[in-house]
């Protein structure tokens, strides 16, 4: 990825599949520019160039209106990218409305709409030459852009403005995902058809860069389609993690208390897991289940407790409330096997594992 600036403090990247398209557009309009302005030579490919630049630049506009109406309604976004296929923004966490949803998908479309109205009103004004050439071409692949993107299937903007409408009326905001996924599904499979189509209908000829494009436009709608109805399935699980019912009963010990004296005290009360704390009973350490069972029981007479504990670092104490996604996240965000968990007003409830987590999420899936 190439960093080529910022658009309201959002990075701008460009992936390495952006050079390849660049010079695709540039040999395929070299025959257009070379009528409209005979005897270029080499200089066609360069002008082919320029309006691959000038094209992307008005899907940089696409994406950054998704952007800026993301970061009007209190969405982070991390970035905006370049690509192979036109352009993506990354908007981190789902929309909270389906309202949000919607404004933040339709501005796309409706900016490359614009853009193509202006440049198709501006060929009316001129439309002679090479810059007339660079105007309709503008013009049709911004009108073509703005319309496709209306298409009602994921990953397309017009699938999360199906998203939405399915959100909205059913209050069920997976069940919007997984029916603009089955758009986008339908959608990849039209694409694949095309070309038959043209065949059959029109008796017309497609090339095999036609095969190819249709081909790779096909695989990003399916692949992107299925992977949103995979991540809604996915989400519909996330409810049923709770932390607090997952948290293991827990003993808390000193600090330099013999493991075998720790040990024996958790299998009395049936502990699952030990906390090591301070004279004052401050936290201080999470005994790690598979370093006790690594430790010969004959040393741990002579060993401390904090030795096979690890330190409770900053990202490691979690509220006992969390639950669903706000727990996955806290997770992600600080790695680890066990977790403290804590009460509000500081006291222990008990540690959580991710193994535990784990296998929760594995049978709400059953």
């Amino acid at each position: 990825m190439l960093r080529i600036g910022s658009i309201g403090g959002v990075d701008v990247l460009v992936s390495t599949s952006w050079f390849l398209v660049a010079a695709l557009i540039s040999f395929l309009v070299s025959p257009r520019i070379e009528a409209a302005e005979p005897g270029l030579g080499v200089w066609k490919y360069v002008a082919g160039a320029v309006f691959a630049v000038v094209l992307y630049s008005s899907i940089l506009l696409h994406e950054a209106s998704h952007a800026l109406m993301a970061r009007r309604y209190g969405y982070p976004v991390s970035s905006i990218t370049l690509h192979f296929l036109g352009g993506m923004t990354a908007v981190e966490g789902e929309a909270r409305r389906p309202r949000h949803e919607f404004l933040i998908a339709v501005v796309g479309p409706l900016t490359s709409l614009a853009v193509g109205g202006a440049a198709l009103a501006l060929w009316f004004v001129y439309h002679e030459g090479l810059l007339g050439m660079a105007i309709v071409g503008l013009a049709v692949s911004n009108l073509l852009i703005g319309v496709l993107n209306l298409i009602p299937g994921l990953p397309l903007d017009g699938g999360r403005l199906l998203k939405s409408a399915v959100w909205k009326a059913t209050g069920n905001v997976h069940r919007g995902t997984i029916v603009a996924g089955w758009g986008g599904r339908l959608t990849a499979v039209a694409v694949i058809a095309w070309p038959l189509v043209l065949v059959l209908g029109f008796s017309a000829r497609p090339n095999l860069i036609d095969y190819l494009l249709v081909f790779v436009m096909a695989m990003f709608l399916w692949t992107g389609a299925t992977a949103a109805m995979s991540h809604a399935r996915l989400r519909q699980r996330l409810p049923s993690l709770v932390a607090r019912p997952l948290a293991r009963r827990t003993l808390t010990v000193p600090e330099d208390l013999p493991l075998a004296e720790a040990v024996r005290r958790a299998q009395e009360v049936d502990a699952g897991s030990i906390v090591t704390v301070t004279s004052g009973g401050t936290p201080m350490g999470i005994v790690n289940e598979a370093a006790v069972l690594a430790t010969p029981e004959e040393r741990r007479p002579w060993l401390a407790t904090s030795m096979v504990a690890r330190r409770i670092e900053d990202g490691l104490t979690l509220s006992a409330d969390l639950a669903g996604e706000e727990l996955v996240v806290a997770i992600s965000r600080r790695p680890a096997e066990e977790y403290l968990l804590v009460e509000d007003d500081g006291t222990i409830h008990g540690v959580l594992t991710t193994a535990d987590v784990d296998r929760a999420f594995r049978e709400a899936g059953h």
